[in-house]
């Protein structure tokens, strides 16, 4: 019996061959989790990015910007990625291989990820033992588990004592900077940074594709807001956009069919701890859907407190339906509070805090706390700087009550006495007040985005394969094909060629063979439209146009083509619009 390939396989095989995508390294055996994107899926991939850029950051006015890969261990010490981004893993005694132990009490016990995530390390021993799992490769016994930090570890230099890891996401790197972000955008709020880029994993052992990968392009946007205001006026643009939900309420009683319901149900229940959160799903939604991806192959997972990342207060998981995998995480949308503007700033000492002015000033007496500085001085020499630093952040009612019990307040190692400080009365004016911005986080994986889009645009027609890509994210969007390679035919399909790069278009030009084998290699590669030169062209000056997927062909003046061409890819105009079909 002849096994039976799935999409994924038929999907790969056609990637390999027509320069989507495929496995890294290959002339040294591959290494499992990366894969090298060739020019086609190159292509795809950053015009699904550039849709992602108009829809959440032009129309919204948020910016872009480009941080490193590589940052110092603090960074990740305050980010709380050094103490949370560990998974648990087993080693095979036998053969030496590791696994993710939670991903084995999956795939070969069957229990549910949700079950899973709760467990530690003791009831991920306890559950291998009594269902006694095996290595799945060569039947050994399995070690202690253990957590393995999945982070790659560097040196920043030749120095051993200056770690840096690999980012596992884009995210720090906004945070980091956000201070003199927020300076740049003339201090308001709210605002949004996004950031486009790799990112680096150290998977345990990953096995899907390009699902899980070891190195990988992530999107992660940055909304950050004032949590005293934390409406959304924008929200009556998406309130009638359905949302089919998996309610965490719901999963608890093991009921994970979504619920399908409007933006506006969605806040009006209470769902969402924030309006934006429910704001940015729906976009999300949007987007996912311009890629191909039907809706009733969508839905958003509420995820359970110990499922979510350390950083979250609550938190959706976009998921579409692929045909080997079942339903696979392409975004999650998180609402990270304060937590990594607070984290940066304890670590580094810098106040990431921002001004909003009161609506009406008044006036208070506060004490302060006033350094002698010819005391100070005097008893503490050289470490006098020291001293006046560390007394900024003492309050003036813990220095009098400290006095007034001890005799002395103890800052840091030193001892102050009532000699080195004065407290005085000061007026001071509330203008305002200081508060550390809230974050919503859309972030979305590109890889997988891509090759969803490729799986739901494979199509066969006629026992041929055609890629039903959405227009404006094929990797070429036209192809200029003369119909015969003599007669003049090749120079005036040159010369069209020639005008539609001129014009911006991404454009392939191929005279080899028969017409209609060209057309089926570039249906197989989605191009949308090939325009034909064929020898009435050269009497009237006018070409056909042939669409990828109905195979219907139109005629049209030369002059018109780039204004067509480029309406049609813009959803503009539609193939019937362009002109009257030929009658064959």
């Amino acid at each position: 019996m002849m096994k039976s390939v799935d999409k994924f396989e038929k999907i790969s095989e056609l990637a390999r061959r027509r320069g989507f995508f495929w496995q890294s390294y290959e002339i040294y055996g591959g290494v499992s989790g990366f894969i090298s994107w060739g020019p086609f899926g190159a292509a795809m991939k950053r015009r699904i990015e550039d849709k992602f850029r108009d829809i959440f950051l032009r129309r919204l006015n948020f910016y872009e910007v480009e941080t490193p890969i590589i940052a110092p261990e603090r960074v990740f010490k305050a980010s709380g990625h050094i103490e949370h981004f560990k998974e648990p893993m087993v080693e095979c005694l036998k053969c030496k291989r590791k696994f993710r132990a939670d991903h084995l009490l999956q795939e070969l016990a069957g229990i549910a990820s949700q079950e899973t995530d709760r467990m530690g390390l003791q009831e991920i021993k306890h559950e291998i033992e009594v269902r006694k799992i095996k290595c799945p490769d060569c039947g050994g016994e399995f070690s202690e588990p253990r957590y393995f930090l999945t982070m790659f570890q560097t040196n920043i230099g030749p120095y051993s004592e200056s770690v840096g890891y690999g980012r596992p996401e884009a995210a720090q790197g906004i945070f980091v900077e956000f201070k003199r972000l927020y300076e740049q955008v003339r201090e308001r709020l709210p605002i949004g940074f996004a950031q486009i880029g790799h990112a680096l994993r150290n998977e345990i052992s990953p096995r899907q594709g390009p699902i899980r990968l070891r190195e990988f392009t992530i999107i992660d946007l940055e909304f950050f807001f004032d949590p005293e205001n934390p409406r959304c006026p924008l929200l009556s643009e998406v309130e009638d956009e359905k949302l089919r939900i998996v309610l965490a309420r719901n999963r608890l009683r093991g009921d994970e069919s979504p619920v399908e319901l409007t933006v506006k149900e969605v806040v009006a229940n209470g769902y969402v701890m924030v309006e934006w959160l429910a704001f940015f799903m729906a976009l999300g939604k949007r987007f996912v859907t311009s890629l191909g991806i039907p809706e009733d192959k969508q839905r958003f997972i509420e995820k359970h407190p110990w499922e979510r990342a350390h950083y979250s207060a609550q938190g959706f998981d976009q998921e579409v339906y692929l045909e080997r995998w079942g339903w696979v995480e392409v975004a999650g949308f998180n609402y990270r509070t304060d937590y990594d503007l607070k984290g940066h700033m304890m670590e580094s000492d810098v106040d990431m805090r921002v001004f909003k002015p009161s609506d009406k000033v008044t006036t208070r007496t506060e004490m302060r706390v006033k350094p002698k500085l010819q005391n100070i001085s005097r008893e503490f020499g050289e470490k006098t700087p020291e001293v006046v630093n560390l007394l900024k952040s003492v309050r003036s009612e813990d220095l009098i009550k400290s006095f007034n019990e001890k005799g002395f307040y103890e800052v840091g190692r030193l001892k102050i006495t009532p000699e080195h400080v004065e407290i005085v009365l000061e007026e001071v004016k509330d203008e305002g007040k200081r508060f550390i911005p809230h974050v919503i986080e859309p972030s979305f994986g590109s890889d997988r985005l891509t090759y969803a889009a490729l799986e739901y645009a494979y199509t066969i027609k006629d026992g041929r394969v055609v890629l039903k890509l959405p227009r404006d994210i094929a990797p070429v969007q036209i192809a200029v094909l003369p119909l015969v390679s003599r007669d003049g035919l090749p120079e005036k399909a040159r010369e069209i060629y020639k005008m539609l790069i001129d014009e911006g278009f991404t454009v392939e030009y191929d005279e080899s063979g028969y017409i209609g084998r060209r057309y089926a290699r570039f249906d197989e590669i989605g191009v949308p439209l090939c325009v034909t030169i064929d020898y009435q062209t050269l009497k009237d000056n006018t070409v056909t146009i042939r669409d990828r997927d109905t195979w219907r062909q139109i005629r049209v003046e030369i002059a018109r083509l780039p204004w067509l061409i480029y309406n049609y890819l813009r959803y503009k105009i539609n193939f019937e619009d362009m002109g009257p079909p030929i009658e064959k």
